[in-house]
Protein backbone atom coordinates (compact mmCIF):
# COMPACT_ATOMS: atom_id res chain seq x y z
CA UNK A 1 0.00 0.00 0.00
CA UNK A 2 1.36 3.43 -0.94
CA UNK A 3 1.76 6.20 1.62
CA UNK A 4 -1.49 8.15 1.96
CA UNK A 5 -3.55 5.43 0.30
CA UNK A 6 -6.56 4.28 2.31
CA UNK A 7 -6.65 0.57 3.15
CA UNK A 8 -9.31 -1.58 1.57
CA UNK A 9 -12.47 -2.09 3.59
CA UNK A 10 -13.10 -5.81 3.99
CA UNK A 11 -16.85 -6.58 3.78
CA UNK A 12 -18.91 -9.70 4.46
CA UNK A 13 -22.51 -9.85 3.16
CA UNK A 14 -24.99 -12.08 4.99
CA UNK A 15 -28.53 -12.55 3.67
CA UNK A 16 -30.69 -15.60 3.08
CA UNK A 17 -31.92 -14.29 -0.29
CA UNK A 18 -29.56 -15.14 -3.14
CA UNK A 19 -30.69 -12.17 -5.24
CA UNK A 20 -29.90 -9.75 -2.40
CA UNK A 21 -26.44 -11.28 -1.89
CA UNK A 22 -25.72 -11.14 -5.63
CA UNK A 23 -27.00 -7.54 -5.95
CA UNK A 24 -24.89 -6.36 -3.03
CA UNK A 25 -21.87 -8.20 -4.43
CA UNK A 26 -22.24 -6.36 -7.73
CA UNK A 27 -22.70 -3.01 -6.00
CA UNK A 28 -19.70 -3.49 -3.70
CA UNK A 29 -17.44 -4.78 -6.48
CA UNK A 30 -17.75 -1.41 -8.24
CA UNK A 31 -15.91 0.43 -5.43
CA UNK A 32 -12.11 0.49 -5.35
CA UNK A 33 -11.87 0.95 -1.57
CA UNK A 34 -14.07 -2.07 -0.82
CA UNK A 35 -13.21 -5.73 -1.14
CA UNK A 36 -15.84 -8.41 -0.64
CA UNK A 37 -14.40 -11.21 1.51
CA UNK A 38 -17.44 -13.47 1.53
CA UNK A 39 -21.14 -14.15 1.08
CA UNK A 40 -23.13 -16.07 3.69
CA UNK A 41 -26.75 -17.19 3.72
CA UNK A 42 -27.37 -17.51 7.48
CA UNK A 43 -26.02 -16.49 10.86
CA UNK A 44 -24.02 -19.67 11.44
CA UNK A 45 -22.15 -19.19 8.14
CA UNK A 46 -21.63 -15.52 9.09
CA UNK A 47 -19.89 -16.49 12.34
CA UNK A 48 -17.62 -18.98 10.56
CA UNK A 49 -16.73 -16.48 7.83
CA UNK A 50 -16.17 -13.68 10.35
CA UNK A 51 -13.71 -15.89 12.25
CA UNK A 52 -11.88 -16.83 9.06
CA UNK A 53 -11.90 -13.53 7.11
CA UNK A 54 -12.00 -10.92 9.92
CA UNK A 55 -14.06 -8.38 7.93
CA UNK A 56 -14.09 -4.69 8.85
CA UNK A 57 -17.81 -4.40 8.08
CA UNK A 58 -20.60 -6.97 7.94
CA UNK A 59 -23.91 -6.29 6.19
CA UNK A 60 -26.17 -8.62 8.16
CA UNK A 61 -29.79 -9.51 7.52
CA UNK A 62 -31.67 -9.93 10.81
CA UNK A 63 -34.24 -12.54 9.76
CA UNK A 64 -32.65 -15.73 8.40
CA UNK A 65 -32.99 -19.49 8.79
CA UNK A 66 -30.53 -21.64 10.81
CA UNK A 67 -29.44 -18.63 12.92
CA UNK A 68 -30.86 -15.11 12.82
CA UNK A 69 -28.77 -11.96 12.57
CA UNK A 70 -29.43 -10.84 16.14
CA UNK A 71 -27.93 -14.03 17.56
CA UNK A 72 -25.09 -13.99 15.03
CA UNK A 73 -24.23 -10.37 15.86
CA UNK A 74 -23.71 -11.31 19.52
CA UNK A 75 -21.36 -14.17 18.61
CA UNK A 76 -19.43 -12.06 16.07
CA UNK A 77 -18.93 -9.17 18.50
CA UNK A 78 -17.62 -11.66 21.09
CA UNK A 79 -15.05 -12.89 18.54
CA UNK A 80 -14.11 -9.51 17.08
CA UNK A 81 -15.61 -6.49 18.91
CA UNK A 82 -14.21 -3.95 16.45
CA UNK A 83 -16.03 -5.48 13.48
CA UNK A 84 -18.71 -3.01 12.43
CA UNK A 85 -22.10 -4.64 11.83
CA UNK A 86 -24.85 -3.10 9.73
CA UNK A 87 -28.25 -4.65 10.42
CA UNK A 88 -29.77 -4.79 6.94
CA UNK A 89 -33.45 -5.52 7.28
CA UNK A 90 -36.99 -4.65 6.29
CA UNK A 91 -38.11 -4.17 9.91
CA UNK A 92 -40.40 -1.24 10.62
CA UNK A 93 -39.56 1.78 12.76
CA UNK A 94 -41.31 0.37 15.85
CA UNK A 95 -39.09 -2.71 15.78
CA UNK A 96 -35.89 -0.64 15.56
CA UNK A 97 -36.14 0.32 19.25
CA UNK A 98 -36.41 -3.35 20.18
CA UNK A 99 -33.43 -4.17 17.95
CA UNK A 100 -31.39 -1.43 19.69
CA UNK A 101 -31.88 -3.32 22.94
CA UNK A 102 -31.15 -6.83 21.65
CA UNK A 103 -28.88 -6.72 18.60
CA UNK A 104 -25.14 -6.10 18.82
CA UNK A 105 -24.98 -3.88 15.75
CA UNK A 106 -23.40 -0.53 14.94
CA UNK A 107 -25.98 0.73 12.44
CA UNK A 108 -29.38 -0.18 10.99
CA UNK A 109 -30.09 0.13 7.29
CA UNK A 110 -33.49 -0.64 5.86
CA UNK A 111 -33.57 -2.71 2.69
CA UNK A 112 -35.39 0.09 0.87
CA UNK A 113 -32.41 2.41 1.39
CA UNK A 114 -30.72 3.42 -1.89
CA UNK A 115 -27.67 1.29 -2.63
CA UNK A 116 -25.38 4.33 -2.76
CA UNK A 117 -26.41 5.26 0.79
CA UNK A 118 -25.59 1.74 1.97
CA UNK A 119 -22.17 1.97 0.25
CA UNK A 120 -21.50 5.31 1.97
CA UNK A 121 -22.40 3.74 5.30
CA UNK A 122 -20.00 0.85 4.65
CA UNK A 123 -17.26 3.37 3.85
CA UNK A 124 -17.99 5.41 6.99
CA UNK A 125 -18.00 2.40 9.29
CA UNK A 126 -14.96 0.88 7.58
CA UNK A 127 -12.72 3.88 8.25
CA UNK A 128 -10.23 3.53 11.08
CA UNK A 129 -11.91 4.31 14.40
CA UNK A 130 -10.82 6.67 17.13
CA UNK A 131 -11.56 6.03 20.79
CA UNK A 132 -14.07 8.88 20.88
CA UNK A 133 -16.46 6.79 18.75
CA UNK A 134 -16.47 3.87 21.16
CA UNK A 135 -19.83 3.30 22.82
CA UNK A 136 -21.79 5.49 20.41
CA UNK A 137 -25.45 4.68 19.86
CA UNK A 138 -26.31 2.68 16.72
CA UNK A 139 -27.35 4.79 13.75
CA UNK A 140 -30.51 4.22 11.72
CA UNK A 141 -30.41 4.72 7.96
CA UNK A 142 -33.59 4.54 5.94
CA UNK A 143 -35.55 6.36 3.31
CA UNK A 144 -38.26 8.72 4.42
Amino acid sequence: MLFGQRPLIRVLVVDDHELTRFSLKLALDCHQQITLVGLASNGQEAIEMAEHHRPDVIILDLQMPVMDGITASTHIKAIEPKTQIIAYSSIDDCQIDVMNQTARVDAFCKKDTPTQDLIKLVEQLGEPKHDCWEGAEPKVYSTL
